[in-house]
């Protein structure tokens, strides 16, 4: 049986089939406020972060639409009420902040004080409980050349579980790689822990050449992401994600900023690759920009510790804690790598989440996107659970057939 027939069914996938691309623009008739560009950057530069000035002075061809600022963020009732029991109840950090305590299905710190609150806001957020995306990553050359990659993963949402209890795996995630033919087969399955300081992300991986199933230690921290050509790090998705154990953190502050935002004209199944990717970075009339209120943390390396990025600024959406923006630093102090998460609302799941993540190489001219839908017919798919089974190492040895 073909490992996508054997994962359907055991996933129960509807049969059901989806429109090309992601949810339809609930904003069709919004046109932009203003544009900045190169000529008028100093007018807006306050209201961006560095990396945004730093792309609009690196390639004359970028431009950010700014558009009305809509609200997003949406959740479950009961995510509400789970977030004001964490509070009564006392959740709290670690006393090393690689932890939360006493925190179950909401927001651990809805009112945060501090940058690992923050970040633990983010990686606890209300994204849906289970879900299956198919889209296409990119890794653009400084031409605008690419090979079109083609990925499924398949989430279960452990944290946001009626029966979650505290226990140390949040959530299963399993990635097969589908395309081109030299990868096919490739998966990739992560038991993620809470506390990754007490107990390491469980991670396995299956090569469909080998036709074996190993386990994967380095898949964390600055360890490359799949298929990425080491354009991303593995702690690089959603804009964060991982341990924050290599870092100090700082809480910078509370501040209105242009970010990404209500992105669907970039899951448009109307537009082609074409219409897309361009050389340098994502075609600007595609992409949505709004002022919104965010959180601005920065990661510095602590001494003794490893890591590509010397610094990490984070800018963290105030309502959903998703991370909107992130400024990637060297090891000579030089910024290197701006990423952007371009996010919607999936009305499948109830909830905002990354649409395309996108790191841009400043130094190379290159940059990788993931999560492009505009070809797929079934891009994205939400599930009240999932089976364990699914998720489990010897079912992925059982399936890795190619």
């Amino acid at each position: 049986m073909l490992l996508r027939a054997s994962l359907c069914a055991l996933l129960l996938i509807p049969s059901a089939v989806a429109a090309r691309g992601g949810p339809p623009d609930p904003y069709p008739d919004d046109q932009p406020l203003f544009v900045i560009d190169q000529n008028n950057l100093g007018q807006y530069r306050e209201r961006l972060s560095e990396g945004h000035a730093a792309m609009l002075e690196r390639y004359p061809s970028f431009r950010i639409p700014v558009y009305p600022s809509r609200p997003a963020f949406t959740a479950p009732d009961w995510f509400h009420q789970a977030t004001r029991a964490n509070v009564e109840r006392g959740a709290r950090l670690t006393a090393d902040g690689n932890g939360v305590i006493d925190a179950r299905r909401g927001l651990p710190f809805p009112d945060p004080k501090s940058a690992l609150e923050v970040l633990w806001n983010h990686k606890l957020t209300w994204r849906g409980k289970a879900w299956r995306r198919t889209y296409m990553q990119a890794n653009v050359t400084a031409g605008g050349a690419f090979e079109p990659i083609r990925v499924t993963e398949t989430v279960l949402d452990r944290y946001q579980a009626e029966d979650y209890a505290g226990e140390p795996i949040i959530q299963y995630f399993l990635q097969e790689v589908t395309a081109p033919p030299r990868l096919a087969g490739t998966l990739l399955l992560v038991h993620e822990t809470l506390n990754q300081v007490e107990q390491p992300r469980l991670a396995w991986t299956y090569n469909p050449g080998q036709r074996r199933v190993r386990r994967a230690p380095n898949v964390a921290y600055d360890n490359p992401a799949t298929a990425s050509d080491g354009l991303r790090t593995a702690d690089q998705l959603y804009g964060f994600n991982g341990s924050p154990d290599r870092y100090d953190w700082h809480l910078i502050g509370k501040k209105r900023l242009i970010v990404p935002y209500n992105a669907y004209r970039l899951l448009d199944g109307r537009l082609s690759s074409r219409d897309l990717i361009r050389p340098g970075h994502l075609a600007p009339e595609h992409l949505r920009y709004e002022e919104h209120e965010v959180y601005i943390i920065e990661g510095r390396l602590k001494s003794g510790q490893r890591h590509i990025y010397a610094k990490r600024r984070l800018y963290v959406d105030a309502a959903s804690f998703q991370v909107l923006a992130a400024d990637h630093w060297d090891g000579l102090g030089q910024l290197w790598r701006v990423a952007e998460i371009h996010t919607v609302v999936f009305p499948e799941a109830g909830a905002m989440r990354p649409g395309v993540d996108v790191v841009y190489d400043l130094k190379n001219g290159r940059y990788a996107a993931l999560g492009l839908m505009h070809e797929e017919t079934r891009g994205f798919e939400a599930f009240d659970t999932l089976p364990l089974a699914a998720f489990a190492p010897d079912s992925l040895r059982r399936q890795g057939v190619r």
